[in-house]
């Protein structure tokens, strides 16, 4: 096995590409072993110390009042009435609002598909699932308000609920909707290249049944909001404060809601937002709910959900059915594929959903050349909490279907998963490769990260460890998942929801661009202002990195802003922190941005040295003479000069260091043909993962992960280890343990930590091999592809083919998740041990 080992701090930021060599290996042990080397994030300290500002730390309004919301007890019910006189005489109480305030004051948001589905911040006619907000109580403080809020009286009439996919596609379901006049929210089929005769010309047709499930990020710090409604001779105007991430695009949705411009919707986001990990998108409605609060209480009005509403009624991943199809030839190479996806939203098709279904549109066929395919993508409704973003949304149930289907094709064949797999990856010299529904996969070398997983977990030894431990009759089995992990979203993808003839001219959506704004002062201390809205992944210290060895400058000499406020802070409609975007977007703004500083001040430095500015370089907080570095001037002097002496510069050279940069990827709108590239890079994950079952208890151990991920250029190694391990250990709670759960009566039977299970540093102490290979981006600057995502898209059905592989002997097979003790003794129950 490899020895552990120390890996540099310090950023990649390379003139050319780097080499496509794989990094050292690395050993840990999750959860239980620290890192030898010294993470250098410049966000610890604050955090480590308690000094992190979260938004329940601050107060920006004085005088800012509580807020307590009533939520439905039912999963579907009429609203007949509600009476709020008794909740508005409570002592304390300054306002309440109902449906009849928001039905006056508000439209419901724009939704991303046309559909007859209206989406309100608060149940008006209907409600749809527990939990859904009812009324708004503001009050003197928190007490009051839960104590006003008992005494809102709705009178219900309750209609029997829709739980689960195959209940909401039943003809006779109940309808959540009656508008719609079905359950079904979006339903698009799409077909590229020659399906059905590559279907009719199979040596082998395998085909399998797949669900997926809905959970959670669980952050730390559930959803806060303080907002404040004022009026001015130009109008209402809205001025937030929220731990909301992105995507920006919800802004204008906002301000549509309440029906003012955007610009006249301000919104703060603090540098900490305790966590999110994509579920705080789902914030927006409860910006805009206590903005009409504020504007009824007169005054500022701020709400902190507490873990019991989190877990009941903000956001989740979409659980998804599936059948996958596969045509495979006589050397088991897939000719064909069909896929029939459908999600469950929840009770609404809320923004930006149904981002899920088509995120990973372009990378359908994963890391395989497969020339022709076939989707029928579908979202239901049903009357459980409302679905949004989540770590790898759309990929862990994409390859949960696809990689369960490549291990069923190697049982029908009669080939091993890994010859299987590597008989079907997109060759190296094949890049760039299109696949058939448009996606652009822009570097890789597949076969060789596949290759170094195996060598890495020592395959040859973990299939004697099994062979030993099936003739003890115990239970041990190796999966393996290949995934193409995209990053960079291009927004455009939403489009496909709609049929081409329906969608307007001139209204496409297309591309994902990102802003920065980097200025120095006159003291020559550089400032980096992000848009990025970080969730913790250490984005100030990448961008510091970055700047400072752009600029030729010590770290100390940077300082990046990550806190947002739209009023100030340089943003776009695709501004956020989802879908990885730092690495292959951000950075290039910030190298935009830095470039465009270092000319101005090599022309300032010309003029302290007399020099050619075309003959300058910046290095070590200097400004200096290429042929000659003895001939130098500081930084902060030639900065010092475009602040004090702008007169001086040369003819033409703009007096500037406060520039804005973008970047913006070379993306284009669903065409026609309904083709899209859906994302701007697209990585590769590599996960092979053992796993011992105990005979008599069934508990599932695993017994070693081997990890290889291609994220481009290499950044920073601890920060991508950290991103590596974070999903790992996100992802083992989707497979194992974590799963909002309904009964039959649409009841949330997962509304606590007692019932919603999170792995802890005791269930993530496996044994973790990480390594690398590297292909850089020919796309972005640096080379660099994202790489928070990953492993939250592999590692389940990583685990579920490993332990498919364990039930082999029995003819079992795992084709849903979460996969647990319990899950395995009804599998096993009355099956008879073989001999």
């Amino acid at each position: 096995m490899p020895d552990q080992s120390t890996v540099a701090d310090a950023p990649v930021v390379p003139e050319e590409a780097a080499p496509t060599a794989a990094a050292t290996p690395s050993e840990h042990t999750g959860g239980t072993d620290a890192p030898r080397w010294t993470p250098s994030r410049v966000e610890d300290a604050p955090l480590v110390t308690g000094e992190g500002r979260f938004l329940d730390d601050m107060d920006p309004l004085p005088g800012t009042l509580t807020a307590a919301i009533v939520r439905s007890p039912h999963p579907h019910a009429r609203i007949r009435s509600v009476d709020l006189s008794r909740a508005r005489r409570h002592p304390g109480v300054a306002a309440v609002i109902g449906p009849e305030e928001v039905l006056a004051a508000l439209r419901p948001f724009p939704l991303s598909v046309s559909t007859q589905m209206p989406y309100f911040p608060t149940g008006t006619d209907k409600v749809r699932y527990v939990g859904e907000p009812v009324a708004v109580v503001v009050a003197t403080d928190r007490y009051v308000a839960e104590d006003a809020a008992e005494l809102v009286a709705v009178d219900y009439e309750l209609f029997d609920p829709v739980v689960g996919i195959r209940t909401a596609l039943a003809e006779d379901a109940p309808l959540l909707h009656e508008g719609q006049g079905s359950n079904v929210a979006t339903d698009r089929t799409f077909t590229f290249g020659e399906v059905d005769q590559a279907f009719a010309e199979a040596t082998h047709v395998v085909s399998g049944e797949y669900d997926f499930p809905r959970y959670s990020g669980a952050p730390m710090e559930c959803y806060s909001v303080i907002a404040n409604w004022t009026e001015d001779s130009a109008g209402p105007a809205i001025e937030a404060w929220a731990n909301f991430h992105g995507p920006f695009t919800m802004v204008p949705v906002m301000a549509s809601a309440l029906g003012i411009p955007t610009s006249r919707v301000r919104l703060h986001v603090p540098a900490d937002i305790g966590g999110s990990f994509g579920i705080k998108a789902g914030i927006y409605p409860y910006v805009v709910l206590l903005a009409l609060a504020s504007k009824h209480a007169r005054t500022a009005v701020r709400w902190s959900e507490d873990r019991a509403e989190h877990l009941v009624a903000s956001s989740s991943g979409a659980d998804r059915m599936m059948r996958f199809e596969a045509a495979v030839d006589a050397d088991g190479v897939i000719t064909a594929l069909r896929t029939d996806l459908v999600d469950n939203v929840g009770a609404y098709m809320r923004p930006p959903e149904p981002s899920t279904l088509y995120r990973c549109y372009g990378n359908i066929t994963g890391a395989y050349r497969i020339p022709a395919v076939q989707i029928r993508a579908r979202a239901v409704v049903t009357n459980t909490m409302p679905t949004g973003l989540i770590r790898g949304f759309g990929g862990q149930q994409l390859y949960f279907g696809l990689e369960r289907l490549m291990d069923d094709i190697s049982a029908r064949t009669g080939l091993d998963v890994v010859d299987l797999r590597c008989r079907n990856l997109v060759p190296p010299d094949a890049f760039p490769y299109e696949t058939p529904t448009g996606g652009v996969y822009d570097s890789g070398n597949y076969e060789k990260a596949v290759r170094l997983a195996v060598e890495n977990a020592d395959l040859a030894e973990l299939r004697q460890r099994q062979a030993e431990a099936r003739a003890r009759g115990e239970l041990y089995g190796i999966g393996i998942a290949v995934v193409v992990d995209p990053s960079g979203t291009n927004i455009g993808y939403v489009g496909l929801a709609t049929p081409p003839e329906a969608r307007k001219a001139g209204r496409d959506k297309s591309g994902s661009t990102e802003h920065v704004r980097v200025s120095v002062d006159v003291q020559g201390v550089v400032t980096v202002m992000l848009g990025s809205v970080p969730q913790g992944q250490g984005h100030a210290t990448i961008a510091r990195q970055i700047a400072a060895a752009r600029l030729g400058l010590p770290e100390e000499s940077v300082r990046a802003v990550i806190d947002m406020d739209t009023a100030t802070t340089p943003w776009t409609v695709t501004t956020g922190s989802y879908s990885s975007r730092f690495a292959p977007l951000v950075t290039s703004a910030v190298i935009e941005g830095c470039d465009r500083i270092a000319r101005t001040i090599r022309a300032a430095g010309g003029v302290l040295l007399g020099a050619d500015p075309d003959e300058l370089e910046l290095a070590e907080g200097r400004v200096r003479v290429k042929s000659d570095p003895s001939r130098s001037a500081e930084f902060r002097h030639a900065a010092g000069v475009v602040h004090w002496d702008p007169g001086s510069l040369p003819e033409g050279t703009s007096a500037r260091l406060y520039e804005e940069a973008a970047f913006t990827p070379a993306a284009r709108a669903a065409t026609r043909d309904e083709r899209i590239n859906s994302s701007l890079c697209y990585g590769l994950v590599v996960e092979l993962v053992a796993v011992r079952i105990d005979p008599d208890t069934l508990e599932i151990g695993i017994d070693r992960v081997s990890s290889v991920h291609d994220a481009g250029t290499v950044l920073n190694q601890t920060l991508l280890d950290g991103q590596v391990y974070g999903a790992l250990t996100q992802a083992l709670g989707g497979a194992m343990y974590e799963e909002f759960t309904y009964t039959e009566g649409g009841q949330p039977t997962a509304a606590t930590f007692l019932d919603y299970l999170c792995p802890t540093t005791a269930e993530a102490g496996f044994p973790l091999i990480t390594d690398h290979v590297v292909s850089p981006s020919p796309l972005t600057p640096l080379g660099a592809k994202g790489s928070g995502e990953g492993s939250s898209m592999s590692f389940p059905v990583a685990i579920a083919n490993a332990v498919t592989d364990a039930l082999s002997p029995y003819g079992l097979k795992i084709d849903k998740l979460p996969v647990h003790g319990n899950v395995l003794h009804e599998l096993l129950d009355g099956v008879r041990r073989p001999a």
